[in-house]
């Protein structure tokens, strides 16, 4: 089996090697991932003829970031999609992989975190080649966390998602981990993407004559009409959340509604 691994926390990150020798065991794995972070860049892509530095790394640059039973490693100075673009494109121009997974990364992708989500950016533009994508997560932003959890039960979802694919295009797989020990997670629940916003979101940093600084920095604010199956809710339960998302963000029942409403016309 063909295995394609990005993420959006960079190629350096301890969760992209907690994936790619996670997976190892499955097939062939390749990981083509940014070369700094790219946290928040959602499906974004390298436009405007940008020239973006690609380095295959070696042996022993492998060794060095202490890299053990993968395959081909490299980075590309670009987004997580355009990452995934580039991998389709080049290595697997001819023979498309089986499997796209993102991650993991270090912090909750649940909730509307998923509308902004690099990683799951990349898990989407899989889906939109028609390939099999699953985003993961570990639910803290913590560079050095402890990933045991997801070492231990991560294999058995994606064993299961991966003898059940799901026989429709566009569908993409948002797995969240919760930050606790193995042995404290009550389960796997299958949520629903949570509801919620972020205030305050920009901070003051400092101000030098006409010219301020600021910074990202807000509260996160729960929807109260949330269900009890909101990923984030599950999450913060104990429970690993799957959401399964689907790249047609077509609002049908509000379709229906508009054409009974008379928005349809002939000229």
């Amino acid at each position: 089996m063909e295995i394609f691994i990005t993420n959006d926390d960079g190629y350096t990150a301890k969760g992209i090697k907690e994936l790619a020798e996670m997976m190892a065991p499955y097939g062939n794995v390749t990981v083509i991932a940014p070369k700094h972070a790219q946290s928040g860049m959602s499906m974004a892509v390298n436009l405007g003829g940008k020239v973006m530095e690609y380095h295959r790394l070696s042996d022993e640059e492998i060794e060095t970031l202490g890299i053990s039973g993968c395959g081909e490693w490299a980075y590309l100075d670009a987004t997580p999609a355009s990452c995934a673009k580039f991998a389709l494109n080049t290595r697997f121009l001819d023979n498309p992989p089986d499997i796209v997974i993102s991650g993991i990364n270090h912090g909750s992708n649940a909730a509307t975190a998923s509308c902004y989500s690099g990683t799951l950016g990349a898990a989407e533009e899989g889906a939109l080649n028609g390939i099999l994508s699953i985003g993961v997560s570990l639910d803290t932003t913590d560079k050095d966390p402890d990933f045991s959890g997801v070492r231990k039960l991560f294999p058995k979802i994606f064993e299961q998602i991966l003898s059940e694919r799901p026989n429709r295009f566009g569908i993409y797989y948002n797995v969240n981990f919760p930050e606790i020990p193995a042995d404290r997670i009550k389960g796997v629940r299958v949520g629903r993407m949570g509801l919620g916003k972020w205030v305050r979101e920009f901070r003051k940093c400092e101000d030098e004559g006409d010219v301020s600084t600021w910074v990202m920095q807000g509260d996160y604010m729960d929807n109260p009409n949330n269900h009890h199956s909101a990923d984030h809710r599950l999450l913060a339960d104990g429970y690993i959340s799957i959401v399964a998302h689907q790249l047609d963000s077509t609002d049908y029942r509000e379709t229906e509604r508009m054409k009974e409403l008379g928005f349809e016309q002939d000229f």
